[in-house]
């Protein structure tokens, strides 16, 4: 008889830790469901996840996934941040002149791609109503210092379009803002800009 009760208590523990496992779980998609995410490069990007984490989901941003790797900056932009980070897109990328990345991600150059990566990094969590703001109280630009050391302007148009400007003059459009992570915030640009 203790045999009998002793089996129907362990499975009963089994069915009770089965129903919280599936309970968990589904907990853990209405989670992943509930979260307000963008969805760039066909991935939706997770505000729980970091800018790393994120961006290597997005069939965009390869070639800048490659060029942070080869930089070395994986670590610094999974860390606590927070960061605002302009991100260029492959054809972003595309548009610079034949064998420019490839020169970049080349060992001996990591200075220089290091330089041009964290030049598109801004520190803070700067979303599209903070850079307005701070257009507004700069007669219409903002001026942005990067974690490479040079600056950066930010506007927009009379269209409602936010462009960056850069050092040397170039100008980018964000094409998709505020994508929060939870590091930071990331503002896709169409353009690579250089220090």
């Amino acid at each position: 008889m203790k045999k009998i009760q002793m089996t129907a208590l362990l499975l009963a523990g089994l069915v009770l830790s089965s129903a919280s496992y599936a309970q968990n779980d589904a907990a853990m998609h209405t989670t992943k469901k509930s979260e307000r995410t963008v969805t760039v490069g066909g991935a939706p990007m997770y505000p729980s996840k970091n800018i790393v984490e994120n961006a290597v989901n997005s069939a965009d941003h390869t070639t800048l996934v490659a060029a942070v790797k080869a930089a070395g900056l994986v670590e610094t932009l999974q860390g606590a941040g927070p960061f605002t980070v302009f991100a260029p897109t492959n054809a972003a990328f595309n548009l610079l002149p034949a064998g420019t990345v490839d020169n970049l991600v080349k060992p001996e150059n990591k200075a220089t791609l290091t330089s041009i990566l964290t030049y598109h990094v801004v520190p803070g969590r700067l979303d599209s109503k903070q850079l307005e703001k701070a257009a507004r109280k700069n007669g219409g630009k903002a001026e942005l210092t990067t974690v490479q050391g040079a600056k950066l302007w930010i506007m927009k148009d009379e269209a409602g379009r936010w462009w960056v400007k850069d050092e040397k003059g170039g100008t980018a459009q964000i094409t998709i803002a505020n994508v929060f992570q939870k590091n930071g915030v990331i503002h896709v640009v169409d353009k690579v800009l250089m220090p």
